[in-house]
């Protein structure tokens, strides 16, 4: 592999190890053409001394390490910031300018050595085999992902790639249309219901505002991202970050069942000691409730006309971001790519996302709005706590628009670690998802990443599974009287998430290491659906 590589550079410039960035600082590899600019070497001694100082293997991580933080640097930062040095000039002792087009020449080399070119697989849809296995498959992740709140996508992708044969990018795309497909048939299953001690809805609005503008936005800066990276980049943070949330949710659960546990024994003794026979006794899922006569009996399964059971104003605001921000998509898909008018439609969705989310902070810091799911008991809102949500809100939608994943994978332990009952937690991140999974699908559907009829088939399937899904538990969790069942249902299908999304990653490394894929960054500029 190494001879080819040699072979190749020489054939393209007729001779090799002579490239050097435009810091005058010479580097030799061969399997990372990216590194270097076709710019002759002006001090070729001084250039061998050093090459002969260094292993060939050494050199070419070192050259990966370069390379991804120059263009991660290179594509996130101002203008000034984008003349560093590279370590400091060789030759002179003095550090130069990076030229406004370097990165434009990098892309352009790769182009031309077809380092990165990702062709969509789709495979024709026909009944056989992998349609049946992955019909069954989708159908239980979407009815563990409705019921935990994590939308299923950490399934899908899998699915969808290993099973299907969908190209990973495709795979995330659909996964969106499935989660979407999920979350809206939860949010109208959950609009009837109660919350299961208070006289309120199960759907926590205040809560949603704190986080879905953010989530919106993150899903846009997430889609960006899934044409740019290479799916392998964010394989082990992704694995980390699930486990990490998997462990946690697990905890939580068995938190909870202990708690349970202890006041059904409480109340199995108050109802043995009752010597006036009464039938009843009253019940609460979870410690923390309120102590006034708002405390209602166990309420889950009691459902009420929706259009008493919404607060519209709330659900106005989010509708508003949701359209305006669909607005700047659209108008952006109108524009050529990169265009000042592609970027400043872009950058517009940010006023919009923080301007809401920010005021939504600002009110419950000030005590003007509380977070009514946790009864009397409250949250004391910190700066430190509101900016932390809004992070990671924006952090659930990246890796949600990145990864074709729900949001609820952060947002469902966040909002337990809250102190949020696990059914209003479930409800209130599905509820949030249904915004942002339905952007991405029409961000997808713009840049033409799915075929419409596989997509409309694994929507009607994950329909379907996240209404048996939620009627099913919700019927167990009366029967049971442990909503701790949603705590490990969660953290079960993130942990499984993180398995499947893992084993994925490593077959996509080990393809692009036999060079059937790039493995570096896409050019947003020139991607042609």
């Amino acid at each position: 592999m190494m001879r080819t590589q040699e072979a190749r550079f020489t054939s393209l410039t007729g001779t090799k190890n002579q490239f050097e960035f435009e810091s005058s600082m010479p580097v030799r590899g061969y399997g990372f053409g990216a590194c270097y600019l076709n710019k002759r070497n002006k001090d070729n001694r001084v250039g061998k001394e050093k090459e002969n100082l260094m292993a060939e293997a050494g050199l070419q991580w070192k050259c990966a390490v370069i390379l991804t933080v120059l263009l991660v640097i290179a594509n996130g930062v101002s203008a000034e910031d984008r003349s560093f040095g590279l370590g400091i000039s060789r030759n002179n002792g003095t550090t130069k300018e990076f030229e406004s087009d370097y990165l434009t020449r990098i892309i352009s080399f790769l182009q031309q050595n077809h380092l990165f070119l990702v062709h969509h697989v789709w495979p024709e849809m026909e009944f056989n085999w992998r349609i049946m296995v992955g019909t069954v498959i989708g159908f239980f992740a979407a009815a563990l992902g409705s019921v935990g709140g994590v939308g299923g996508g950490g399934i899908f992708v899998p699915m969808l790639t290993l099973i299907i044969g969908f190209d990973p990018k495709s795979s995330t795309a659909i996964s969106k249309c499935m989660i979407m497909g999920a979350a809206i048939a939860t949010v109208y299953y959950n609009l009837k219901l109660r919350h299961p001690t208070l006289d309120l809805p199960i759907i926590d609005y205040d809560l949603a505002l704190l986080f879905q503008p953010m989530l919106v936005l993150g899903i846009s800066i997430g889609v960006i991202f899934n044409v740019i990276f290479a799916d392998w980049m964010v394989t082990v943070l992704l694995i980390i970050l699930f486990i990490g949330t998997s462990t946690k949710a697990f905890f939580k659960g068995v938190e909870t069942w202990k708690k349970e546990t202890i006041i059904k024994k409480e109340a199995a003794r108050r109802l043995t000691s009752d010597y006036n026979g009464s039938d009843e006794v009253q019940y609460k899922l979870l410690p923390g409730g309120p102590t006034n006569g708002s405390r209602m009996r166990h309420n889950e399964g009691s459902k009420v006309s929706i259009i008493n059971n919404v607060r519209w104003k709330e659900l106005g605001i989010l509708v508003t971001v949701w359209v305006i921000i669909l607005l700047l998509h659209v108008l952006k898909d109108l524009t050529s790519a990169c265009s000042a008018a592609y970027w400043t439609l872009t950058l517009l969705q940010i006023p919009v996302a923080v301007v809401v989310s920010g005021y939504e902070a600002v009110s419950l810091y000030k005590g003007r709005r509380v977070i009514t799911s946790k009864g009397e008991v409250g949250i004391s809102w910190t700066v430190y706590q509101l900016i932390l949500c809004c992070f990671c809100g924006l952090l659930a939608g990246i890796v949600g628009g990145l990864l074709g994943l729900g949001g609820g994978f952060i947002l469902g332990p966040l909002f337990l670690e809250l102190g949020i009952p696990p059914q209003v937690s479930s409800a209130t991140a599905t509820f949030a998802m249904a915004f942002s999974s339905s952007m991405s699908v029409i961000q997808y559907y713009l840049l033409r990443r799915f075929p419409a009829p596989y997509a409309l088939y694994f929507v009607a399937v994950a329909t379907i599974a996240a209404l048996v899904g939620q009627h099913v538990v919700r019927k167990m969790i009366r029967i049971l009287r442990r909503a701790s069942l949603i705590i490990f249902i969660l953290a079960f299908t993130i942990f499984v998430s993180a398995i499947s999304l893992g084993w994925v990653g490593i077959s996509h490394i080990t393809e692009k290491e036999e060079g059937k894929e790039g493995m570096w960054f896409s050019d947003i500029c020139s991607y042609e659906p």
